[in-house]
Formats: C-alpha cells, structure tokens, sequence
C-alpha cells in the first residue's frame, strides 16, 4: 500500500496554505513530479485547486485536479499521487459516490500510489465519516468511506473550553457516543497534527497533538513522536442497524 499522510489541517494560523506540512508531503511523494487533486468537499473546485496549485508549486510539484479531468476514471489510474483536500466530508462522500471513484481510489493506493489528504479528505481515509464535526448537508447512500485505515480520525479536535459558555455537547463527549454505539479506536488531531502510514508503523507527527479514545478506556493525550502502529491492528465493529 501506497503512503498515507493525514493532516488534521490545511492551514495553521500565522502560515500559508499547507505550508506547515510542506516537508511532510515532500518526504511522503519521494519525489514524485505530480499530484491528482481532489477538490470535492469545496463547493468552488477551480478556486480549491488554484490555491493548492499555489501551494504545491513551491516544491515543485505539479498539480492536476480531477475536476478538470476529461476521463476521470484514466487520471486517477495514472496518478502518481493523489490529495483529497478538506471542507465538507458529506459533499465529498458523495461526489465521489456519484462518480463510483471510490474504488478507484481504493485500488492505485494499494498499488503503491501515496495518498494526502486534510481534515474531510482524512476523514475519507477512515472506515466512515461517522467521526467528522461537519454538518451533513448533503444525503449520502452510506457513511462507509475507503478505509485505507481500520481506526477513525477527528480533525481538528478540540479540548473543552473551561471559561466557555457553550451548553451542548464537547467534541470528547460526541466521540463517546459514538464509541457507545460503535467499536472502533477514534484519534483527535489537535490543530497542526497529522498521522503517517508506511506499512505497519503508524506514527503521530506536525505540530500539534492527539487524545486517544477507545472503548471501555481512559481517554489518552498522544504526543508527538507516539507510535501508534497497534491502531493498524483494530477490528473496526459499526453499527449497521437501520
């Protein structure tokens, strides 16, 4: 299996676009020329894959957008890399469904194709999206995603506020109820974070931490460094009840 980066974040405050993570994605293309890009969790595709074409030019890669690909199913076989980009995990569900590029995907990361992706497009690598913070503003047939990793990912996690006055669920509290319903090892990356998949070693890395939460467990802080190739092991158990 190809690669994987996962990054909790686009964009750190006080930095460009990814350009927290440029090392990161240099070190995972190993010199690879150029990246499909997938800008389907955005709603403004041309201007997603200008601003990441902005980006990645930086270190000299190009980039190709699958939007704008006239055989969508030829430019994601012949990707030498492919990154999902963040927004909407719903939408991006979806438009891949609709497009039956899912398997696709599947397929060229098996074959060794590396694969990026940031906050929605982690999410995508997961069993589910059942562990995103987005809204569902689209319908989706099934929450089932790639599945490139046995465990779920929660971008962008948050730690309560102690002087917040917000009544409603924590991000901590959701992730127990999902873990009350379904059997399956969720990581929070904390802003700046990201997790890196070569083989069987799975290793937490970027900027920012995660909290490990686990059925029948203790919530855990994770640090940077934190080896985290045990989560490659789970059996991921989803509820399927309609």
């Amino acid at each position: 299996m190809g690669e994987l980066l996962l990054l909790s974040n686009s964009t750190v405050p006080g930095t460009g676009f990814l350009e927290h993570a440029l090392g990161a994605i240099q070190d995972v293309l190993d010199g690879r020329a150029s990246v499909l890009f997938v800008p389907f969790a955005s709603s403004h595709p041309d201007t997603y894959a200008t601003i990441m074409r902005h980006a990645l030019d930086r270190v000299g890669v190009r980039v190709t957008s699958l939007h704008e690909a006239g055989d969508m199913p030829s430019a994601v076989g012949d990707a030498e890399a492919v990154f999902i980009g963040g927004g909407n995990s719903f939408r991006l569900l979806r438009a891949l469904r609709q497009m039956h590029a899912l398997n696709a995907l599947r397929d060229i990361v098996a074959a060794g194709v590396p694969y990026l992706g940031a906050s929605a497009g982690s999410n995508l690598a997961c069993p589910s999206i059942r562990t995103t913070n987005d809204m569902p503003i689209v319908e989706v047939a099934s929450l089932s995603a790639l599945g490139l990793i046995p465990f779920q990912l929660n971008p962008h996690y948050l730690d309560p506020g102690p002087s917040s006055s917000h009544q409603g669920e924590t991000r901590q509290q959701r992730i127990e109820e999902f873990l009350e319903e379904n059997d399956v090892p969720v990581l929070g990356l904390r802003e700046g974070a990201w997790i890196r998949v070569a083989g069987q070693r799975a290793v937490l890395s970027g900027a920012g931490t995660g909290r490990l939460f686990q059925r029948d467990k203790e919530p855990a802080d994770v640090p940077i460094g934190a080896d985290l190739s045990f989560l490659l092991d789970s059996k991921p158990r989803f509820d399927a009840s309609p």
